[in-house]
Parts: C-alpha cells; sequence; structure tokens
C-alpha cells in the first residue's frame, strides 16, 4: 500500500476506529498486479472521519458523499474516499439503493458488494479479510456473486454489465450459478440508464479478455434487452445489442473459416489491441452475415456478399442510438465498410491501390492524408486479426507488408492543398491565382502526374501561370 494510504488507516486505528482497505485494490495484490487506486472503510462515522483528519492534519472534504457515508480526504495531492461501514436496501430504482444505514461490523459491510473478489479488505499490517471466499475464487479465476446471485443482480441491475467487464478486465470465468441467475435480473435492465449501460460496454471493449465478457453479454440474452434513456421530459427503450444475438447461430464455410460467425468475431476481438475504435469495428465487422438478402450459397459453400455495405449501416444505426461521438462513429463505419475490399487489395496492382487511396482520400471521411494514413494504420490491424479469427493457423506476414507499403504510399498522397509540399515563394508567384493554382496541383499529385515535391510542384505552378495568363491575353485581343 502507499505510504498515504498506511497513513490514513493508522490514524484512524489512532483514533480507535477500524479501518481496511477494501475492494478492487486488496483483489490486485492478490493478483500481484499494482493497484490503481485505493478504497478504505471505516467504523468511523462521516463526522468522525472529519474530527480524526483535522486532529492528523488532513485536509478533508466534509460535503462529498455525505449521503453514502463517504469523506475525501487529500494527502500529497492525492485523493481517497474514506466510507463509513455501511448497509444497503434497493426499491423500484434498477441501480440506487432506497435507504442506506450505517452498519456495525467489517462483515456487514462486505457482505453488500457485487462479487466475492470485490469482496475483501485488508489492515494496514497486510492482514486479508474474507468473509466470502473471494480468495479462493482468485485462486480459482472465477467470478461469483456475494451471497444469493440472484439478489445481488436484483439490487442493481448494472451488476450484469459489471459482471461481463470483471469477465474481460480479470479473464476470469463465470460461476455457474452467478450465470444462471442472470435472466432473473432482465426486468430491472429496463430501468437503467443507456448512458450508464453504454459506458460499461466501452469499459468492457477495452479489456484485455473483452472477447469473453461480450461472450457473456449475448450468450445470456442481455444484448437483448432494453435500458432507457430521458428525452425531452419523458423516456424512450434503448435497445442495448440485439444486433448480434443471430451471430452464434450463424454457421461459415471450411477451409475458409473454422468458427461459427460469432466465435469468428470473438477471435478477432481477442487478436486487436484494447482500442476502442479498433475493439468496435472487430465486434461489428461482420454483424450482417446471416442475414436474409445478406445470406446466400454457391456450390455447396455459404456466402455473404455485402456483408460489409449492410454491416456498415447497422454500425452506424448502433453507435448513434448509443450516441456515440460522430468522429468515433465514422472511423469505426468506415473500418467495417472497406474490412473486404482491403482483403482483395493487397492482392492488387500499385495502381489499384493508388486509385483507392485517392478515391478514399476525396470522399470527405479525412481533412489531412494523416487522418487517412491512421485509419489505413487501423484497416491493416483489423485485417490482420480477421485473418488470425478466421483460422488461428493463418499466415499474415503478407497483410502486415501491405499495410506498412500502404502507410507509406498514403504519406506522399495529398487530401487537401494543405498537404501539399509547395515552397513559401509559389503564393507570391501566383498572387490572386493561389487558390485555383493549388487545387489544379492537387489533382495532378492525387493522379500520379506530379511528385508532391517543393521543386516540381513551384515549376509546375510557373508553367501553370504563365498559360493562365497567356489565356487571359487571349480573350481580351
Amino acid at each position: 500500500m502507499t505510504e498515504a494510504v498506511y497513513t490514513i488507516l493508522s490514524g484512524l486505528n489512532r483514533a480507535g476506529y477500524e479501518a481496511y482497505i477494501v475492494g478492487g485494490a486488496v483483489r490486485d495484490k492478490l493478483m500481484h498486479k499494482e493497484p490503481h487506486d485505493y478504497d478504505i472503510t471505516t467504523s468511523a462515522r462521516p463526522e468522525e472521519i472529519v474530527a480524526t483528519a483535522r486532529k492528523e492534519g488532513w485536509q478533508c472534504i466534509e460535503s462529498v458523499g455525505r449521503s453514502f457515508g463517504v469523506s475525501l480526504i487529500l494527502i500529497g495531492g492525492q485523493t481517497y474516499e474514506v466510507a463509513t461501514f455501511r448497509d444497503e436496501s434497493y426499491g423500484e430504482d434498477s441501480h440506487r439503493p432506497e435507504k442506506i444505514w450505517y452498519a456495525q461490523t467489517l462483515q456487514e459491510d462486505v457482505k453488500r458488494r457485487d462479487f466475492t473478489v470485490n469482496a475483501l479488505a485488508q489492515d494496514k499490517e497486510g492482514r486479508i479479510y474474507d468473509y466470502v471466499g473471494g480468495v479462493k475464487d482468485i485462486s480459482k479465476k472465477t467470478l461469483r456473486a456475494v451471497g444469493d446471485a440472484s439478489v445481488r443482480f436484483q439490487e442493481d441491475a448494472l451488476r450484469l454489465f459489471r459482471l461481463c467487464r470483471f469477465a474481460g478486465k480479470l479473464d476470469f470465468t463465470v460461476h455457474k450459478e452467478t450465470q444462471r441467475a442472470m435472466p432473473t435480473a432482465f426486468e430491472r435492465v429496463k430501468g437503467l440508464s443507456a448512458e450508464r449501460v453504454v459506458a460499461e460496454i466501452e469499459r468492457l471493449l477495452v479489456t484485455p479478455a473483452a472477447y469473453k465478457g461480450l461472450d457473456i453479454l449475448v450468450r445470456s440474452g442481455l444484448g437483448n434487452m432494453t435500458c432507457r434513456r430521458r428525452e425531452n421530459g419523458r423516456y424512450t427503450d434503448v435497445p442495448i445489442l440485439p444486433e448480434c444475438t443471430h451471430l452464434q447461430y450463424t454457421p461459415q464455410s471450411y477451409p475458409y473459416h473454422v468458427f461459427d460467425a460469432w466465435v469468428h468475431t470473438l477471435a478477432v476481438i481477442a487478436h486487436t489491441p484494447p482500442d476502442l475504435t479498433l475493439r468496435y469495428a472487430a465486434l461489428f465487422h461482420d454483424v450482417a452475415k446471416g442475414l436474409e438478402g445478406v445470406r446466400g450459397t454457391k456450390d455447396g459453400r455459404y456466402t455473404d456478399y455485402g456483408h460489409e455495405r449492410v454491416g456498415a449501416d447497422m454500425t452506424a444505426a448502433v453507435l448513434r442510438r448509443w450516441q456515440c461521438n460522430e468522429k468515433l462513429i465514422n472511423r469505426v463505419v468506415w473500418l467495417v465498410k472497406t474490412h473486404m475490399q482491403y482483403h482483395a487489395l493487397s492482392a492488387s496492382p500499385e495502381a489499384n491501390v493508388r486509385r483507392w487511396l485517392r478515391r478514399e482520400g476525396t470522399r470527405g471521411d479525412f481533412s489531412r492524408n494523416t487522418d487517412l494514413a491512421e485509419a489505413v494504420r487501423q484497416a491493416t490491424v483489423l485485417s490482420v486479426a480477421d485473418a488470425k479469427g478466421c483460422r488461428p493457423d493463418s499466415d499474415t506476414t503478407g497483410i502486415e507488408s501491405f499495410g506498412e507499403y500502404v502507410q507509406l504510399l498514403v504519406q506522399t498522397l495529398p487530401i487537401t492543398t494543405k498537404d501539399l509540399n509547395y515552397p513559401p515563394e509559389l503564393p507570391k508567384l501566383c498572387g490572386s491565382y493561389t487558390g485555383d493554382c493549388l487545387r489544379v496541383l492537387l489533382k495532378r499529385v492525387q493522379d500520379g502526374a506530379l511528385e508532391n515535391d517543393s521543386a516540381v510542384l513551384y515549376e509546375a505552378s510557373r508553367r501553370w501561370l504563365k498559360r493562365q495568363l497567356q489565356i487571359r491575353e487571349e480573350e481580351h485581343g
């Protein structure tokens, strides 16, 4: 533990109160990971925490979290939450407790928590307090609800999504009784805010084993539920992720694929780095496979011609429903829409690749060639993951080399006139003709007729200006 945490625990102990680190920090220590933050729980009431802080010379923010028995202590520029032992009961609200009261013991406090691995405590001497079997579950890499799983989920339906996230974060397997209890709280999901649900899903997406949590989300039926959003004074239903449900029942043909569409999707996610844009693209890249109008057969094998275009539209619909930002939406949709074409381009002549880059660069999705270069890098990562998700033994050296080549190529391809490497003398030469001249030069560089080189562009601008002046002179006789 940090020196500041030890100081807080020691100060509360000197004042006659129990005090412990609790939750994720204890779990992480037992898993030999460095905790990112520390939560402290104590038998002291809020006013007693404040009094102790004053006596010890700590800065304490009294007004924050008082209704939950939480005080904030600042030491060395770092803020620490110190919470009084508490218990709670839930009512109609799907997430927030209806009543909160102070508990008398640590055991009462930990038994209200979500999962056993998050319900461990540690004192300043390093002793672990485990009333729920959390240490054993960590050793077995198991996620299990504290007490009755049905009760825990019905108390706070957001715990269903936290279960998925922790499966991905910790790379743990969910205990069968805990997983069986999930549907008992599905009706409560309707009362959750869409903002909270989407935040949990996005946190899940960037976990090391995101595929595990997503598999639970989809196979349990949780993705078929709706949450809600308040708009214009009334609540509207927001579907969570029904678009992925059919993938688990969508077969694919050997030898190109060895998995069904959903397991393939999970494998692609597993082979992408924990980046939100790439994980979204991996999740949705084949979302339209198996759908009516897309699924067909040819020579005894399944086909899904055009699934990338239909999937791009579906992706845009989901991300807009979730109110993601437009920049993220546009990039994810572009990656989904182009992922099949990118595979094909890797075996195409350079002229085809250049034409594709020019076309993509002028469609308005990219403001600079650096944006297109980043998109190409992401497309390469997705393509490599896609190949490995088709067959684990896939050789991806070709697509990786192609990606490196295209990234170098795109750096020479200007998207706007700002990407042209013209010298400062050019505007002086062209004067009021500068804008028209640059647009002509841009087109010629994009077409491959000119190099994006300072001297080349200056000479081309000089010749263009000479022609324009001649034309103007002829027109005025």
